[in-house]
């Protein structure tokens, strides 16, 4: 069985991009410590500040579930919920080549 691929894009208002980036940070390091994530990464649009984008692997669909209902995860989106511009947008991803 192969890794859970996913990527989330998450928007700051303008203004808020600080609160948002400390957050994300701060979930990242959370995030990283987890049964069964692989890697977590966090980066910020160069053309568009403001845009950050994770990129996470999950050993399977179970661990990325654990991770959404997370306690850290929770204090993320209570953090940065009044700073996003729109819900994020968390997208699992399927290999189009084997």
């Amino acid at each position: 069985m192969s890794d859970l691929n996913v990527v989330a894009v998450i928007t700051a208002t303008s203004g808020s991009e600080s609160e948002v980036r400390e957050a994300l940070t701060e979930l990242v390091t959370a995030t990283r410590t987890e049964t069964g994530c692989r890697s977590y990464e966090l980066f910020e649009s160069a053309s568009a500040p403001g845009t950050f984008v994770t990129i996470e692997r999950f050993e399977d669909q179970a661990a990325m579930d654990a991770h959404m209902q997370s306690d850290h995860i929770a204090a993320a989106f209570a953090a940065a919920g009044e700073h996003l511009a729109e819900a994020p947008a968390i997208h699992v991803l399927t290999p189009v080549t084997p």
